[in-house]
């Protein structure tokens, strides 16, 4: 759906959509089930149309997830469908969201990754289905405690293999797997 067009509801209903049926669904996050099912994953809109005011609502968004309860949020997904559509400048803009950060003295506890719809992994070509792991219905930006991750790799889960597990799922998947999906 076109941001333009789309509203906060419907842009978060195609988030969690996403979630459910490919992060969740094709297990690309192992760690994402549970706080999603015991309802403590956030999804906030931003309205933002431009870096300066996307870089205002993830200091917003970071300063709230450091301050609440980890029972409360694990983890908030920024969707910033107005800002940032083209992937080499949110690529770009991942630098400031990091400093952002370290500004607030937040490394360490709190990390960002990012989705995006034309998400690309250097040296791969865009229609390469390894892609895919990282594509999100519109650019998000994922705000997570570091504590979640050490609880996985304490728990000796291999996180370092979550990657190459997603690509060689993807890749045998195929477009048209991936396609499917969404009907």
């Amino acid at each position: 759906m076109n941001p333009a067009e789309a509203s906060d509801e419907d842009i978060i209903a195609a988030t969690r959509r996403w979630l459910e049926r490919a992060v969740i669904g094709l297990n690309l996050c192992p760690f994402a089930k549970a706080p999603y099912a015991k309802g403590r994953v956030r999804i906030v809109v931003s309205r933002a149309q431009d870096e300066e005011h996307l870089l205002l609502d993830v200091c917003e968004e970071l300063q709230r997830l450091a301050v609440t309860s980890e029972n409360e949020v694990e983890t908030t997904l920024l969707v910033h469908p107005h800002a940032l559509n083209d992937f080499l400048e949110f690529n770009d803009f991942l630098d400031l969201a990091d400093g952002m950060l370290d500004e607030m003295n937040l490394s360490g506890e709190l990390q960002v990754a990012s989705f995006h719809p034309d998400y690309r992994f250097a040296d791969t070509a865009v229609d390469d289905v390894s892609n895919y792991t990282n594509r999100s219905p519109y650019p998000t930006l994922h705000l997570l405690r570091e504590s979640s991750i050490d609880r996985a790799v304490e728990s000796g889960f291999d996180t370092d293999s979550i990657y190459e597990t997603n690509i060689a799922k993807l890749r045998e998947m195929g477009e048209a797997g991936w396609r499917a999906l969404w009907k």
